[in-house]
């Protein structure tokens, strides 16, 4: 942990990273594709105290969450990556949006068919929506990603 602070210091003196550096370093992972919708999201979530940048600790928090730690933490994350409109949802509109902002990340062109973000978010909506709503909760996101491997490497591809 002091080597990544040291690291994060020398690479972010002012000791945090706003939206556009987080942007950057997410562009280096992905070269192909396009992180900026992506990145929003996940700038949301690991900006915890919503000042509009990310300092050591949250940095640490968005590490530790991604890569390590309890199964159904992470999806939790996940799913609150996803639910942007913050209501404990995930609509067809939401989920959509962010199946786009996946492949825009990876450099994935197509999008007819079974690729359709649409198509897909309806699919999955369908798949994991228990209480036929047309609307996916929490315990729905994580019950159905636990028991679909693949969905799972789609929708929280961390975990």
């Amino acid at each position: 942990i002091i080597d990544w602070h040291t690291k994060f210091i020398h690479d972010y003196p002012s000791g945090k990273l706003n939206k556009k550096m987080f942007v950057d370093v997410y562009q280096q992972f992905y070269p192909n594709g396009k992180a900026d919708t992506f990145c929003k999201h996940a700038f949301q979530i690991y900006d915890t105290d919503h000042n509009g940048t990310i300092d050591f600790n949250e940095f640490l928090f968005a590490v530790a969450v991604s890569n390590q730690g309890d199964v159904n933490n992470r999806l939790a994350v996940a799913f609150d990556m996803l639910d942007v409109s913050d209501d404990g949802q995930i609509d067809a509109k939401e989920l959509s949006n962010m199946i786009s902002a996946m492949y825009d990340l990876t450099g994935e062109k197509n999008r007819k068919g079974d690729m359709d973000p649409k198509k897909r978010a309806q699919e999955i909506i369908k798949e994991l929506d228990i209480g036929n709503d047309k609307k996916i909760s929490k315990a729905e996101f994580i019950a159905g990603c636990k028991q679909d491997p693949v969905l799972q490497k789609l929708l929280a591809p961390n975990v």
